[in-house]
Order: structure tokens, then C-alpha cells, then sequence
């Protein structure tokens, strides 16, 4: 068991790998009432194809296992898990994201019965042929609901007309046929394979006593058997560095039309360092610009192209990245054009090195607000963790980066091929 201070932000975290592969962090945090535990694999919607464990040959399964997986997992042949944290004080949770997916409880009291219940409910798989069938139109109906939802279209629609092969283009729930050739035996591959401890973390943060809760998981986990750890082999396939199409434009019964334009990210993965590089220039940059703060974002609101649902978003995985710019706006063909030009201007831009310092203080000053959450610490530790960056550095990280450093990368950054625009007009 290791213990790390980070002076820079007055935090402690207490790490330990067990025996059986389980990364376990604790970030104690006795001056809140509340703690909150995540339960997280490295598996997402994209791992649709692998080896299975103990299997030299490769499979495919149907798209959206992992979503529906994590559905099942809350279903026991007797009980209902949702029911046990319940009776114990705990609202629980879950989410299957392209990359991850996690269960999650947030408690006052009995956080130890609760930690407990949380490892257990995720490390005792129960499927049955007759309730993976029932589950099959419950899933299908939420995924007819997201079909009708137009900021979902758009943000599919995007990220679709970015990627031609990754099946990050997949919707993470799947489609209503995919699921339907959904198997126990698929849950169950998938299950064991994924879901091992050494390709698992456990966060815990908030108001618990340490050594005790080590404790506790390494008893819990001892007393379990599990298969010999393994490398899991994941097959992706090949993807072009620029945008598979152009523009899309559907027609849905919407009030004001939307639009996005989207960002191909990197293709392949990235070392630590190149990794977090990318992932911190991109955010300032797109902040400085295009937050409400920014020039870009006065422009296009002064025009009226925007109002207040305008936003942005990145997201930086280990093997594929995207951004997206959107939002309503009543003349989508000029918020294309505006937004794709202002994203190509940027290298031409000059950043001085005073712009340089306001982005970065800014970043700071979010990061460290945002760091209030024990839920944003957590989510977050976790998915630097998975590309091999302590997220609890990256205050300093961000005090170390160079000005040469942003302007190179400005350069390099974004082409016209890389960008796409999708259309939601009304009907």
C-alpha cells in the first residue's frame, strides 16, 4: 500500500494493487458527511471485438453487449441489487460510456456494508435465457426514445459522420436489431473476459476510515477465486485520419433547427505524455475561444447565430478522440460555415504568451473548483488512470506547460478533412 501527498492541492490518496489484479485507491476525506464508490472496468461499447480469455481465436460480438451487460448485472435470481443499497442508505448507479463501464453509490452511513454489496453484486454474474429476453424490449424502448431525441441524433450523427470503421460509431445501447441476437453465452464471454479484477479499479472518497475499508476489500477480495490474470487482446480496425463524411442533414419535428461541427481527434494510441499534451491544449483552446467568454462565441451570439444552448465538448480516449461544437441556432448553414472557419483560423491566429497565461489560469481555476466533487475526482482519476496519467498532477502539469508547447501544437492541430457538419432541421 502506497500513500502519495499532493502538496499543490492538499489531497492524500492511498494506493494499492491487490493480489488478484484489482486497483484500489482511497481518498479519505473525513471533513465531508457524504462518500462516494466507483466500481469501474476498462470496457465500453467499442470492444466488440477480442479474444476471449483462455481462446486464441477472435469474436464479435453483437453491438451493445456491454450496455446491456450492465443492465443485467443489477438483476440477481433473487433479489434486486437497486433494492439492497436502498435498504442501506445508498443511491446507486451505473453507466456504460465507448470506453468504461462503472457502478457507483454515493452514502452517508454504512459505507462499509455498502462498499461490500457493491463488490460482490458486480463480481456474482447471474443470466438467465429468460430474463436476457425480457430485458431485450426494455433496452429496445430506450433506445427508441434516444432515437427521438434530437440532441442525441446530433451527437451520434456527428460522431458518425467522423468515423468510417471504429465502432465508436455505434451507439453504445446498439439498435434495436443488435440486441435482439443478444445471448447469455454473449454475456457471459464478455463477462469474463472484461470484468476480471486486473482490468478493474475501485475509487472510494469521503468520510471513511482507511485502514478499515482496506481492510474490508482485501477480505472481500481474498476470499474470492478468479481466473489467473491475462493481457486482453482487442481488435480494432484500421480508420482514416479524415472525416468519413462531410455533412449529413436529417429533418425531425423540432422547433428550432441544430447543428454540430465535429473535430476528428487522433486515430491510434498515444503515449502519457503526447496524451495528456493533446487533451489539456485542446480544452484551453476551445475554452478561450469558444466559451461564453471567448471571441468566437460573442461573434456568433452578437450574429445571432447562437443563444444559450450553444456548447462544446471533447473527449480524449486512449485509441480515437473527437470534439463537437453545436447547438440550436435558426440558420445552420452559417453556423457550419462560421464555426468550421473560425476552427481553421485558429493556427493563423497568433496566441501571445498573455492570451497563453489567461487560458491556462483559467484551466486551473476549473479544475481545482471542480475538484470540490468527490464524484469528479473519482470519475476522473479513473479514466486518466486507464492511459497511465495521475489525475491529481495535472494542476502542476498545467503550471509546467510551455507556451512553445501550445503554439506548436495549435499548428498541427486541425485540418479542413477532419471536420463535418450534421443538420437537424424541422420537419
Amino acid at each position: 500500500m502506497s500513500l502519495k501527498r499532493y502538496e499543490d492541492i492538499n489531497e492524500v490518496l492511498i494506493a494499492e494493487k491487490l493480489a488478484n489484479g484489482l486497483q484500489v485507491f482511497l481518498l479519505p476525506k473525513k471533513e465531508l458527511s457524504k462518500t462516494f464508490a466507483i466500481f469501474s472496468t476498462n470496457y465500453g461499447s467499442v470492444d466488440l471485438s477480442f479474444v476471449p480469455r483462455d481462446k486464441e481465436e477472435a469474436v464479435t460480438v453483437p453491438e451493445g453487449v456491454a450496455h446491456f451487460l450492465e443492465h443485467k448485472m443489477f438483476e440477481k435470481e433473487d433479489h434486486d441489487v437497486f433494492a439492497d443499497f436502498s435498504k442501506q442508505g445508498a443511491s446507486a448507479n451505473a453507466f456504460t460510456s465507448f470506453t468504461t463501464t462503472a457502478y457507483l453509490f454515493t452514502a452517508t452511513n454504512y459505507i462499509e456494508k455498502n462498499v461490500k454489496t457493491l463488490l460482490d453484486f458486480v463480481q456474482a454474474p447471474y443470466f438467465s435465457d429468460q430474463s436476457v429476453e425480457k430485458e431485450k424490449g426494455i433496452i429496445g424502448q430506450e433506445i427508441t426514445m434516444y432515437e427521438d431525441q434530437p440532441d442525441w441524433r446530433m451527437f451520434m450523427g456527428t460522431i458518425q459522420n467522423l468515423f468510417k470503421n471504429h465502432p465508436v460509431k455505434v451507439d453504445i445501447a446498439g439498435t434495436v436489431e443488435s440486441i435482439s441476437a443478444i445471448t447469455k453465452e454473449n454475456l457471459y464471454e464478455c463477462y469474463e473476459t472484461f470484468y476480471h479484477p486486473d482490468n478493474m479499479t475501485l475509487f472510494i472518497a469521503g468520510n471513511f476510515d482507511e485502514k478499515s475499508m482496506m481492510s474490508l476489500i482485501k477480505e472481500n477480495q481474498s476470499a474470492k477465486e478468479f481466473a489467473p490474470s491475462d493481457q486482453i487482446r482487442r481488435i480494432m480496425p484500421d480508420e482514416p485520419r479524415e472525416a468519413y463524411k462531410k455533412e449529413t442533414t436529417i429533418k425531425m419535428p423540432v422547433s428550432t433547427p441544430r447543428c454540430a461541427v465535429g473535430i476528428k481527434g487522433h486515430i491510434g494510441e498515444l503515449n502519457s505524455e503526447t496524451y495528456l499534451l493533446h487533451d489539456l491544449i485542446q480544452g484551453m483552446v476551445l475554452d478561450f475561444y469558444f466559451s461564453q467568454g471567448g471571441s468566437f462565441y460573442q461573434q456568433l451570439y452578437n450574429e445571432g447565430i447562437i443563444d444559450n444552448s450553444f456548447y462544446f465538448e471533447i473527449n480524449m480516449e486512449k485509441g480515437f478522440g473527437y470534439a463537437i461544437i453545436g447547438g440550436n441556432t435558426s440558420e445552420p448553414e452559417k453556423f457550419s460555415s462560421m464555426v468550421k472557419e473560425m476552427l481553421l483560423s485558429i493556427k493563423e491566429k497568433k496566441i501571445s504568451e498573455e492570451e497563453f497565461e489567461r487560458m491556462r489560469k483559467k484551466q486551473i481555476g476549473q479544475l481545482l473548483r471542480s475538484m470540490n466533487s468527490v464524484e469528479f475526482i473519482a470519475k476522473q482519476y479513473i479514466h486518466y488512470h486507464r492511459v497511465g496519467i495521475d489525475f491529481m498532477e495535472i494542476v502542476s502539469k498545467l503550471e509546467e506547460l510551455a507556451y512553445e508547447q501550445v503554439t506548436s501544437f495549435v499548428q498541427d492541430w486541425i485540418d479542413e478533412e477532419q471536420l463535418t457538419t450534421f443538420k437537424i432541421k424541422a420537419e
